[in-house]
């Protein structure tokens, strides 16, 4: 099976060089193909990675910027909380790729975005490879998780 670069986007967001990498390969199923990319990503350049990195939306980023997907997982639509909540999220975004030099991407997995934000404060003290690396996979289990609400009886 080969994927669209289309269905690759919407797994992965903005990262054209990652995509383009598993859309010009053949797969035997969708697994095998997630398999690559964890594979793949701890191993680009780190401009590359950072690039798959800041493809994603910032947490708490304003809706209308926002891919469907992106929307969904991050609960817009839902109660977002108090202004006090959004402009904490804005200054850890702020302090997060300041110290990082990179997004912060979370799996949010459905916690709430008060949840996020204290975990996003826990993470400030984390030395930037650890982070990094972290990040990346944040990015494939995203993707997975995408790939699984996406199939015929997914969440």
């Amino acid at each position: 099976m080969r994927a669209s670069a289309e269905m690759l986007e919407a797994l992965f967001e903005k990262a054209p060089r990652f995509v383009a990498r598993l859309a010009a390969r053949e797969f035997d199923s969708w697994d095998e193909l997630l398999a690559n990319a964890e594979r793949m990503a701890p191993a680009m350049a780190e401009d590359e990675q950072i690039e798959l990195i800041n493809g994603h939306p910032r947490i708490g980023a304003d809706p209308g910027s926002v891919s469907a997907m992106s929307f969904r997982e991050q609960g817009y639509g839902l109660d977002a909380g108090p202004a006090e909540l959004q402009e904490r999220l804005d200054r850890l975004n702020d302090e997060y790729e300041q110290r990082f030099g990179f997004r912060c991407v979370v799996f949010v997995d459905g916690r709430s975005r008060e949840v996020i934000a204290d975990w996003i404060a826990t993470r400030l003290d984390a030395d930037r490879e650890s982070e990094r690396r972290r990040a990346l996979a944040d990015v494939i289990a995203i993707a997975r998780d995408r790939l699984t609400r996406a199939a015929p009886g997914g969440k």
